[in-house]
């Protein structure tokens, strides 16, 4: 048994689950594949925006989505630890995903 399990804290596994739907697979899939992972394992939003956070910093993406995109999850943060349903901050973590996901192929289709 897995300490991780047992405190309730995300697996890398997890974690990279979460960022391939968030990156690569459309809202509403991403949402119900997220929402399941979270009520399976018995996962907090916040403690899952800690951790993507994290490999936030670790992925290569040029600075200004970077920057953007941790902007919207430090936001969403605040939103969280002042009360606010975690299903509707769901949605709102996949909206910044989606935008950061526009902002990349943007910035290649301007480098062609």
């Amino acid at each position: 048994l897995n300490v991780y399990t047992c405190v309730g804290h995300p697996l890398r596994s997890d974690i990279n689950n979460i960022m391939n739907w968030s990156l690569n697979d459309s809202f509403t899939t991403a949402y119900t594949n997220i929402d399941k992972l979270r009520t399976m394992k018995g996962l907090s939003l916040q403690d899952i925006l800690t951790e993507v956070h994290l490999y936030v910093h670790r992925i290569e993406l040029p600075a200004h989505v970077r920057i953007h995109l941790l902007i919207k999850l430090s936001e969403l943060e605040q939103r969280l630890l002042a009360g606010t349903s975690e299903k509707i901050q769901l949605g709102s973590f996949l909206s910044a995903f989606q935008v950061t996901r526009e902002m990349i192929k943007a910035e290649a289709e301007s480098r062609q």
